[in-house]
């Protein structure tokens, strides 16, 4: 018989966890990413890391931190994922990963850390690998500067309230969503058209890996919508993704987010996937 367990990976783990996430780079980017600045040491990575291993050999990854993100995980990591959880208790804001592996760690979870305050059960996972020929980039889409974040500020906090359902300033004033978005900024992943001093269009790269990145945060002021400001702009984006960052761009949506979609295929973008969000 096959023996399977869970532990906590220690930073001795790093490369048999990197293996693990490289096997679907744009799947794991945002988990890829924080590991490589991060390592598996749980106060610099912001959570624990679980690890699944079936025979000896580590299978499946499950990241335990804000958000609980299980990766290439089969069922029977799942399951072992979903047990260990439940005897930690919740302490994650959401669940989001791969739609499937996400859905099934949901039913099991659900009644021991349910109701959800909302479950997105498909958002596809879009990727694009070249600059858009159809959509001209804005050229008044930059860099923001890091003397800019009281200008960027409250774009993000619009947009983060607006997609999310509640405001990223409750619970803490908003400390752990500034210093993030401080750090794309310094990081110089964070992006906006500008006018008369207001944000008209903002998106940020997230997830940077040296194989793929993951763009978020896409909004348009709502006075603005429905000019092609998003597709002008996230034109701009995905050329400086491109150019500065990585060779593959992605992207993850709501699906009952249909006018986002056909501008994201508009620039380029197409469907390989979906992610799965389980918001608390």
């Amino acid at each position: 018989m096959t023996q399977t367990t869970t532990r906590v990976l220690e930073p001795s783990d790093l490369d048999a966890a990197l293996a693990i996430l490289e096997r679907e780079p744009v799947e794991n980017a945002f988990v890829t990413s924080r590991v490589q600045v991060a390592g598996l040491d749980p106060w610099r990575l912001g959570g624990e890391m679980w690890g699944y291993y079936a025979g000896g050999e580590l299978r499946s990854l499950c990241y335990a931190g804000a958000n609980l993100v299980p990766v290439c995980a089969g069922p029977d990591a799942v399951r072992a994922f979903a047990d260990r959880a439940r005897r930690t208790g919740r302490r994650c804001s959401s669940i989001v990963g791969p739609a499937e592996a996400t859905g099934l760690l949901w039913r099991l979870l659900e009644p021991s850390w349910g109701p959800a305050r909302e479950v997105r059960s498909h958002q596809p996972l879009m990727v694009t690998e070249r600059p858009s020929s159809d959509v001209r980039p804005d050229p008044l889409v930059r860099r923001i500067r890091k003397d800019e974040m009281d200008l960027i500020m409250p774009a993000c906090v619009a947009m983060f309230t607006e997609e999310v359902g509640i405001s990223p300033m409750a619970g803490d004033g908003g400390l752990l969503y500034q210093a993030r978005v401080a750090e794309l900024v310094g990081s110089g992943r964070s992006f906006a058209r500008v006018e008369n001093g207001k944000v008209v269009f903002k998106a940020e790269i997230g997830a940077a890996t040296a194989s793929a990145c993951q763009v978020q945060g896409v909004w348009v002021a709502p006075e603005f919508r429905g000019r092609g400001h998003s597709e002008t702009g996230m034109a701009a984006v995905v050329d400086f993704a491109l150019r500065d960052v990585a060779p593959v761009v992605s992207l993850y949506v709501n699906d009952f987010n249909t006018a986002a979609r056909a501008a994201y295929r508009r620039v380029g973008f197409r469907e390989v996937g979906a992610f799965m969000s389980v918001l608390f």
